[in-house]
């Protein structure tokens, strides 16, 4: 057997062995002597009686194992043009110097904090201080519109909220303080505190009752001690999108997270303790969470911390001259940035700028990656690729080309194999297996190994419902796909209606329900239709209500302001188109497969169950 169908063997035949084989790689409190157990749920935990905590592996442990001066965090900012590097040493003392702060406001263990920040040190020190208090941080993209945050507010509800004055994007800087303010307002949980950090381009206004200054708080603060958590306890809640609209809160363990971020730095991503990896994401989604912070700190690697975007901070080499600049070994990116790249420099002229010298491999994921974007990377960069997938819920890629183990020879358009501890299946409607290239369900057989999620804060019937019931026996991942005659994965997209933007998962339903609200709408679809540099952007289509006319765009112009209002630009949400008609099955169901088809200009095959097929032809000619 090779080293990949062993390791790969040995996981999922004996994955209990396995997994409380490669927890011996961290440093725990109390070790765990039993590797997973049923919950009162049924669903399977692992390391039910081992205790840990995260900052401290990602911190103290290396600091009190000679890695105190090695740098840990690089902040890079060409949006503020500041620069900063912090040692594990100083990065552990700023770290537990927030978290007394936040002791201070009454931060207790299994408290929520919401971190509302942009990509500045202190959401690094913010996320690092709640693991190390026991409390459950829930971090929210900065470019959410206020009633987005208002969401995660009432099912969060966090004791505390913080946040900083402004964030800063390419040719413009976006206050804070007025949105969280507004989110507050409008939600029916009020933080006890809220702590703006200031940044000089904006002063936020602080209210005198509940708002305080990060610095004055920063300043009178200890530092607090790491507090011991089982590894059950939820290290935070991420939010990701649902196809209701509403946001399911994913819960991800502790004790399994860090032992699979630990497993996943050297099996995924090859690389060693001490060098420099960067995952060019943001703190706010769950490649920023495993990748910019926990993995590769809890690994004892440099982690950059980048406060920019692949294009315009100030030209498309901003990639190269980070990689160049501080030795990068290993980069992982969404392919929509390089997508952006290669739009702004065709000929990859920027690249001959910077050697290079160190950077051995680039990773992507978040969206399926095209090949000409694969094969424009490669070429221009002589670096390989690797494609690999996963998911917020699972917080690490279940199928890559596991170079730690072995390296394939890859294919273009698949994500290689399944990774070690993921029995991924193709399944039929009826759950029975598929064949070789044949399409269906992707599903992985439980128990998923650690790091997955067990459940939905506060909705396990949601979760329940949403990933196991289809499939008893199986977690079912939402994406369609096939594996071929040698055991690689192809996945193929999204089988309900969440869309990829960027890298970024975003409702359809939401964005739906948001366009039906407006006065004049009757009924409405959205979908994801191909665009070569963000994978998707969403496609609004509407019937007005009669009576409703739209001068000169006024109606799709308003809509378009609506959907932008409520979730914020992140949604990309351009277009508006007014039909006649939709396309339905007799039962009223929306055909919105084939509407993307007809978006995409596919081909495609009328079913025998439509309304009315004349309805296709409307929605082409409107589409154009």
């Amino acid at each position: 057997m090779s080293s990949y169908q062993s390791t790969f063997k040995q996981s999922v035949t004996d994955p209990a062995t396995f997994w409380l084989e490669q927890s011996k790689q961290i440093d725990w409190f109390t070790p765990p002597s039993i590797a997973i157990q049923s919950d009162e749920n049924g669903i399977e935990r692992w390391f039910p009686d081992g205790e840990l905590n995260t900052a401290y592996l990602a911190l103290d442990y290396h600091v009190e194992n000679g890695r105190g001066d090695q740098t840990a965090l690089i902040y890079d900012s060409p949006v503020t043009g500041k620069k900063a590097q912090y040692s594990y040493r100083v990065l552990r003392d700023q770290v537990a110097t927030t978290a007394g702060m936040l002791s201070e406001l009454g931060v207790v263990k299994g408290d929520r904090v919401i971190i509302y920040m942009p990509m500045i040190p202190q959401a690094v020190f913010a996320m690092l201080a709640c693991a190390r208090l026991g409390a459950i941080h829930s971090v929210v993209f900065g470019g959410f519109a206020p009633n987005e945050l208002a969401v995660r507010i009432e099912d969060a509800e966090p004791k505390v909220l913080l946040t900083a004055s402004c964030g800063i994007e390419v040719s413009k800087v976006i206050p804070y303080k007025p949105m969280v303010d507004k989110a507050i307002m409008d939600s029916r949980w009020k933080p006890e505190h809220v702590v703006v950090y200031q940044r000089p381009e904006v002063q936020a206004s602080l209210d005198q009752e509940r708002d305080a200054d990060w610095a004055a708080l920063f300043e009178k603060a200890t530092a607090h001690d790491c507090v011991p958590v089982k590894a059950t306890d939820p290290l935070y809640i991420l939010y990701t999108s649902g196809t209701t609209g509403k946001p399911k809160g994913v819960v991800r363990d502790t004790g399994g997270h860090a032992v699979a971020m630990k497993y996943s730095m050297s099996t995924v991503y090859n690389v060693s303790p001490g060098e420099v990896y960067w995952a060019a994401s943001d703190v706010g989604w769950v490649v920023g969470h495993s990748y910019i912070v926990y993995a590769p700190l809890i690994h004892g690697c440099t982690t950059i911390l980048f406060e920019g975007k692949p294009v315009r901070t100030p030209d498309p080499g901003a990639f190269w001259r980070v990689c160049d600049e501080y030795n990068v070994s290993v980069l992982f990116s969404a392919p929509t940035a390089f997508r952006a790249i290669k739009k702004e420099d065709p000929d990859g002229q920027e690249i001959q700028n910077y050697p290079m010298t160190t950077l051995r491999t680039i990773f992507m994921a978040g969206e399926r990656l095209d090949p000409p974007t694969l094969e424009w990377v490669e070429l221009h960069t002589g670096k390989p690729v690797v494609d690999h997938w996963w998911q917020t819920e699972t917080g690490w890629a279940i199928a890559t080309n596991p170079i730690g183990l072995e390296s394939f020879v890859t294919k273009p358009g698949s994500a290689t194999k399944p990774t070690p501890g993921f029995d991924v299946q193709i399944l039929n409607e009826t759950g029975q297996a598929c064949a070789p290239l044949e399409q269906g369900f992707i599903a992985v057989e439980r128990p998923m190994p650690p790091s997955c999620l067990a459940t939905v804060w506060r909705n396990h019937d949601r979760f329940e419902s949403g990933y196991l019931s289809q499939f008893p026996g199986y977690y079912v991942s939402g994406d369609g796909g096939y594996i071929d005659e040698d055991g690689f994965l192809f996945v193929m997209g999204r089988i309900d209606d969440v869309i990829n933007v960027s890298g970024h998962r975003l409702s359809t339903g939401e964005m739906e329900e948001i366009l039906g609200g407006h006065e004049a709408v009757a009924e409405c679809a959205v979908v994801g239709a191909y665009d070569e540099l963000k994978g998707q952007v969403p496609l609004g289509l509407v019937v007005l209500k009669d009576g409703y006319f739209s001068n000169q765009g006024d109606i799709e112009k308003a809509l378009v302001k609506k959907v932008r209002d409520e979730i914020g630009p992140v949604a990309c949400f351009h277009r508006a188109v007014i039909v006649d008609r939709l396309p339905k099955t007799r039962s009223g169901k929306i055909l919105r497969r084939i509407i993307r088809q007809i978006a995409d200009g596919e081909s495609y095959t009328i079913p025998s169950t439509i309304d009315d097929p004349a309805s296709l032809e409307d929605v082409s000619n409107a589409i154009g």
